[in-house]
């Protein structure tokens, strides 16, 4: 018999918040988290805002100075948002108030590029000096985009199954699917699960700007547009988002709060072009579709949220928008969608966990964070987006897509839990 899987902890980074709390209450609210980049010059790049995090300090999350100096911002972020979430969950893998065997403890937490800052100035000292004599001996062991998950688990003492899934902007969404299935089928009890990015770096600007997948607007806060007519491209977002999963009769034992039931997971490829989504939708709507079964959609039953992929370029939001009709047919026109994208940015690897935090926190407070500035919707873009400001809705069933670079496609869904 499979377990039921639950979520008893959350953390988060991100532009419009760096807890729970605050990312939720900036989402409701329709804060936009994007603006001009301060951290290194921009003159010279073709864009020159992001999504960046702010006010971000390790040492809130237990990690000290010696640790921060040795590490990339993306296993920070990834470290603080786990910190949260295991602070939240109340697990514990050692001491005295142990709760959890810590080999029955994982980690499936990934990153769509990894140690990217620490790659571009070391390749910066090669290419200076091709003898490698400067290199520094910790670029391996901080670039590799399975260095967040492994100090997560050190961090944590979690001795089980460990997995850094990299799936471009689905590897987080397919984090937390892998998860629920390792420990519906018992491989674990409880595991950390999500991912974290810190890709906006003045190399993944040139680059995402060169394939011409970025924003060239003016205004940063009119820059990350979906369903809008007026959308030119993403805009480039960083941080964590971390979910504690765990097993439901682990969970009720030791009397762990409950957000919510992971009910659904649906993942297929889209096998047609390396960058561009499949324009028909047909793939994504497989992917959608076996979340939706998985969870037992009922049309007649359910109220639908659904926090899109969103990322306001113009391929993206015609094939998602195909996609969900497909799915789900006329009921498309019923569902609640939209976008945080339009505050955050695109959190690449982290998107998905970021955007399941969300969809969780929709089901449990009943509103439906806006697409921001929703304010010309593309006629073909015809669903209801949830333009501009926040509404109340009595959410049953809330499910979070994610589609990546390659053809990945990732949804997970969740059910406020119930006896």
């Amino acid at each position: 018999m499979e377990k039921r899987v639950v979520v008893t902890g959350m953390g988060v980074v991100s532009s419009v918040g760096n807890d729970v709390p605050s990312f939720w209450d900036s989402l409701i609210h329709g804060v936009c988290g994007i603006d001009f980049i301060d951290e290194f010059p921009t003159e010279n790049l073709p864009v020159k805002f992001a999504g960046k995090i702010k006010n971000f300090d390790p040492e809130r999350y237990g990690m000290d100075k010696p640790f921060t100096r040795k590490q990339d911002l993306f296993t920070q972020y990834g470290m603080a948002a786990a910190w949260q979430a295991m602070e939240d969950s109340g697990l514990v893998a050692d001491g005295e108030n142990q709760n959890i065997d810590p080999f029955r403890l994982g980690v499936y937490v990934g990153s769509g590029i990894g140690g990217f800052e620490v790659q571009f100035r070391e390749t910066a000292k090669m290419l200076e000096d091709p003898s490698g004599r400067w290199i520094s001996p910790l670029f391996i062991p901080t670039m590799i985009s399975n260095i967040a998950a492994g100090h997560i688990a050190i961090k944590h003492h979690a001795e089980g199954p460990c997995v850094d899934i990299v799936t471009a902007c689905a590897t987080s969404t397919n984090a937390i699917g892998e998860a629920l299935r390792a420990i519906r089928h018992g491989y674990a009890d409880a595991i950390i699960t999500g991912g974290c990015e810190n890709a906006t770096i003045p190399l993944g600007i040139a680059g995402f700007a060169n394939v011409k997948a970025l924003s060239l607007a003016e205004d940063p806060k009119y820059a990350s547009l979906p369903f809008n007519a007026n959308r030119k491209g993403f805009v480039m977002g960083d941080g964590a988002g971390i979910l504690i999963l765990e097993e439901l009769e682990h969970a009720k034992a030791r009397g762990a709060h409950i957000y919510a039931e992971v009910v659904g997971y649906g993942n297929t490829c889209d096998a047609y072009h390396a960058t561009a989504p499949r324009p028909d939708g047909t793939t994504q709507a497989k992917c959608i579709e076996l979340a939706l079964a998985e969870a037992g959609f009922d049309k007649e039953k359910d109220c639908l949220y659904i926090n899109a992929h969103g990322t306001g370029t113009k391929l993206n939001d015609l094939a998602e928008t195909k996609a969900y009709k497909i799915a789900l047919g006329d009921f498309a026109y019923k569902a609640h969608i939209s976008s945080i994208k339009s505050m955050t940015g695109h959190m690449f690897g982290a998107a998905g966990a970021a955007e399941a935090i969300a969809t969780i926190l929709a089901l449990n407070n009943g509103i439906i964070p806006p697409t921001i500035n929703l304010d010309t919707p593309d006629p073909e873009c015809d669903l209801d987006y949830t333009p501009n400001v926040a509404v109340k809705a009595p959410v049953t069933l809330g499910i979070s897509d994610s589609f990546g670079f390659g053809g990945h496609d990732a949804c997970v869904a969740f059910r406020n839990y119930s006896e």
